[in-house]
């Protein structure tokens, strides 16, 4: 099965998704599964993974409920504060759904780089195993320190970080980006995910080999049993159309065996996720 590991829905609302800046009207619209749907099919993909992109729990019931309706919908990352005292009863109710696969915080919009490492939010992180949920890494290259300090402290838990932790593509910079990742994923509990590339490069004006050093890199440290394919569709679109934005992966992976092929496009999220019920459930 092949699957798209990182995509979004949300009906848009100015008050809820305000990081959308100016430059983003192609954003400011409702994007909805009868949308994705057609767009995967295109490319031979039977579903995907929707992940949260309001840091609100009427988002990932919401999520959850898209999800009852679209079988396409694997499962979903959504959002609960892990800080929160409730956190355990609120995980309970939440898991009651069998598609809730992992939850994830908009690490890289807190103020304190360290947020991560905040004695309340570890709390949560060491709550999470509890409920067999993985939790997605969303960071900027400045983080991955921070990161690796969090992932240290609970090797147990899985972590998939997503969009290669946002290198400046655009810039063709690599360090101290490549340096800090190759410590983050000498971690065995951490996948990757090859998404949001085309969103850090130059806006509708990248070739495909921009990116190639990108993902040699992360091949190189996590290996190809660690890594899955994502489209951030439909933040991608800011940059380039779903079709595009996925072939970048595609194209790339042809060099591997048709084993590693298989895994980085279905694979790795489908185990990670734990969406394959004849395999050990939600691990790395």
């Amino acid at each position: 099965m092949k699957l798209d590991a990182h995509q979004h829905f949300w009906q848009y609302n100015p008050a809820h998704q305000d990081w959308m800046t100016d430059q983003m009207q192609v954003l400011k619209r409702d994007y909805l599964p009868g949308e994705l749907k057609p767009l995967l099919q295109a490319i031979g993909f039977q579903g995907s993974i929707a992940v949260q992109a309001r840091q609100m729990l009427e988002e990932t019931e919401w999520l959850l409920q898209l999800a009852d309706r679209h079988d396409f919908i694997h499962g979903v990352v959504g959002w609960v504060d892990l800080r929160a005292t409730a956190l355990s009863d609120q995980l309970e109710k939440l898991t009651r759904h069998p598609k809730l696969v992992g939850m994830r915080h908009v690490l890289h919009d807190e103020p304190d780089d360290n947020f991560m490492l905040r004695p309340e939010f570890r709390r949560g992180i060491g709550l999470l195993g509890e409920f067999k949920l993985t939790y997605d890494l969303l960071l900027f290259p400045k983080h991955l320190p921070a990161a690796v300090k969090l992932v240290a402290e609970f090797p147990n838990q899985p972590f998939v970080l997503d969009h290669i932790a946002k290198p400046a593509i655009r810039e063709g910079q690599l360090s101290p980006w490549q340096e800090n990742l190759r410590q983050l994923a000498a971690f065995p509990n951490v996948c990757c995910k090859l998404s949001g590339l085309v969103t850090e490069a130059k806006w509708q004006a990248w070739n495909p080999a921009d990116f190639r050093r990108y993902l040699d890199i992360v091949i190189q440290v996590f290996g190809p049993e660690r890594v899955m394919i994502g489209s951030d569709w439909p933040v991608c679109t800011l940059s380039g159309d779903y079709v595009s934005t996925m072939m970048i992966v595609l194209e790339y992976v042809r060099q591997f065996t048709v084993e590693n092929h298989e895994s980085i496009l279905g694979g790795t999220c489908a185990k990670f996720y734990g969406l394959n019920r004849l395999t050990p459930h939600r691990q790395v």
